[in-house]
């Protein structure tokens, strides 16, 4: 007779999955100048099965998948050792259009920063609309939101027809707050990740965060983005 409750037999199966999933990393190059779709397509295709990747962007590299594959978040919880429901987890849209699909509207003031400001190195907290799905905002009413100025996962987003959940790649070092060698994080993280691409050497600093959901916009992190040329 099994001892296990549902709970925990739902834990041991993912645990059986990610010990799978082991040695599975692909390591792909991408040129963000000149990016090759048969990649490309490679790519979008693992994350539409359920795949984490890790991808470059304007700022530090980044850890993602689909925003819909509850699975796959889940997984990126474990590896970072955090519950999904505690995490203010943030995720890449295409464009400004793109950002309207899950966020309420948004005020005239705050659409001319953003559309000063991205594609760019700044995250935006918003208002979150019922499109975004659960186990991201948490019940919360608000949601981050990001357009880099990067090729790639824009790319990798406009061809999966889906935002993709971002959180950054930090370094154990107690200098260096994130990674930024693609061929170090892929030593790193190949045993519990689909694909680590390489983009190149990514940025040690994190994007600026904006909440723009008062009265009045606040700098929550002041990063890369430069605050005193988009307020």
């Amino acid at each position: 007779m099994s001892l296990l409750n549902g709970t925990d037999i739902d834990e041991l199966i993912d645990f059986v999955h990610l010990k799978i999933e082991k040695m599975a990393a692909e390591f792909i190059k991408l040129y963000p100048e000149n990016p090759d779709m048969r990649k490309v397509s490679r790519i979008v295709d693992i994350l539409r099965d359920g795949g984490i990747i890790i991808y470059p962007t304007d700022t530090v590299y980044g850890m993602g998948c689909d925003i819909h594959n509850q699975r796959a978040i889940e997984r990126i919880a474990r590896i970072k050792g955090i519950k999904p429901k505690h995490h203010n987890f943030s995720f890449i849209c295409y464009d400004l259009s793109n950002i309207s699909e899950y966020t309420r509207a948004l005020s005239t003031p705050v659409f001319k920063i953003m559309k000063k400001a991205l594609p760019g190195p700044y995250t935006f907290i918003l208002e979150a609309n019922n499109n975004v799905p659960k186990i991201l905002n948490s019940n919360k009413k608000t949601v981050g939101i990001r357009v880099p100025d990067h090729a790639i996962p824009r790319l990798l987003v406009k061809e999966l027809g889906s935002p993709i959940l971002t959180t950054s790649i930090r370094d154990d070092d107690d200098v260096i707050e994130y990674s930024t060698d693609p061929e170090l994080i892929f030593e790193k993280f190949r045993d519990l990740v689909d694909v680590v691409i390489d983009g190149g050497y990514g940025n040690n600093v994190a994007s600026t965060i904006l909440d723009c959901t008062g009265d009045d916009i606040e700098v929550v992190r002041e990063g890369l983005g430069p605050v005193d040329e988009i307020l």
